[in-house]
């Protein structure tokens, strides 16, 4: 763990979301700075809205239709299409890292899509050292604290053009 701690080169964005359209907002800008090969890890309780960040990302990369974009809780990981490829993991369901690995998450990871892991830190030691972590937390019935974390340089890096595109982000 100190390794993980030990990349974060910048700040953590921290963004307080009073709705559903400001996470949608919020998830169409961060689309707008991922890159082919970019890891989102997603943590936070059921029901702080992981999945529906998915899809307002996925909607900010051009989805034809972000109604698809469903939790992968009991297949483990779904495929989109978009721009960029989409792969959209669950941790939840599984009682071991070597369960994650065993899904090709590597495979995954190296390629020209964006992944998206739910549940990431129950499978932390699987992730790429280089990653964005996004933690959302519950505030209220519609709101929720929303952080984001970069992990490397190129992860430092989206955090500032978010930053730009974002400019009541919070560091």
């Amino acid at each position: 763990m100190a390794d993980r701690a030990a990349t974060a080169h910048v700040h953590p964005v921290v963004i307080e979301v009073a709705s559903a359209a400001e996470t949608t907002a919020l998830g169409k800008r961060l689309a707008s700075v991922l890159f082919p090969g970019a890891v989102i890890a997603l943590v936070g309780q059921l029901g702080a809205g992981k999945t529906f960040l998915v899809r307002a990302i996925a909607e900010g990369l051009g989805i034809a239709d972000s109604r698809v974009v469903t939790s992968p809780t009991f297949v483990l990981i779904q495929e989109y299409g978009a721009s960029l490829p989409m792969y959209h993991f669950d941790a939840y369901r599984l009682l071991t890292q070597a369960e994650f690995v065993d899904l090709g998450v590597h495979e995954y990871f190296e390629g020209r899509g964006v992944s998206f892991v739910e549940w990431a830190d129950r499978v932390e030691g699987c992730l790429p050292l280089d990653h964005l972590r996004v933690t959302l937390e519950i505030t209220g019935p519609e709101t929720r604290r929303i952080e984001l974390k970069a992990f490397g340089e190129r992860y430092a890096a989206i955090l500032e053009k978010f930053r730009q595109v974002a400019p009541q982000a919070k560091s």
